[in-house]
């Protein structure tokens, strides 16, 4: 199998680093380096990264389809099986990828409109919407002191993105999510030295 990622995608980010902490067999292809791959226009018309090619069978576009077969194929290592906890690990790598599209939202506003046509309240009530799902995230920030799950990787990917591109305008306020890829980062080491 192989992996077709750009470094600039969390969502490619997600799916990279559970791919990795799961041990799974997959060649791990930097499109942003070359021209596009020829299957990822044939096989995934929008485009989009990440995108799986799996020998002889459909390719997988978008990062929760990847995770879920990346599940399936390890035998439910990346979601639970209990349908409440289940149903939480879902909400919380919703939640995460939503406000992540608001993110890069403003980011493909600012970036790819002339300056005096970036449209301020498009910005405005994309940021809302980040800053009310951070605000939930801080009072709602996921243990990591069991198995890491999907959600765990779509929270470490907005943060990871977040410090790249808003470093100093998100964490103010919020301590608990700001210390929380620490714990993520000593949790995902420590599995990875067992595994090993």
């Amino acid at each position: 199998m192989r992996l077709l990622y750009t470094p600039a995608s969390p969502f490619s980010a997600k799916c990279l680093m559970a791919v990795r902490h799961l041990g799974i067999a997959v060649t791990e292809v930097n499109a942003a380096v070359s021209a596009p791959p020829p299957e990822l226009i044939g096989s995934n018309p929008l485009g989009r990264f990440p995108m799986l090619i799996r020998d002889g069978e459909l390719p997988l576009c978008d990062s929760v389809a990847i995770m879920h077969f990346f599940d399936r194929l390890t035998d439910g290592q990346l979601y639970p099986r209990n349908p409440k906890k289940r149903a939480e690990v879902d909400m919380l790598e919703a939640l995460c990828d939503g406000i992540t599209d608001s993110l890069m939202q403003i980011t493909y506003e600012q970036r790819f409109r002339p300056e005096e046509k970036v449209y301020q309240p498009w910005l405005d009530r994309h940021w809302v919407k980040v800053a009310r799902g951070l605000d939930f995230l801080e009072c709602h920030v996921p243990r990591t002191d069991k198995k890491l799950n999907g959600g765990h990787f779509a929270l470490a990917a907005l943060i990871a993105y977040l410090h790249v591109r808003y470093a100093g305008r998100w964490d103010v306020g919020r301590p608990r999510l700001a210390a929380w890829p620490r714990a993520f980062s000593q949790l995902v080491h420590t599995r990875t030295k067992a595994a090993a």
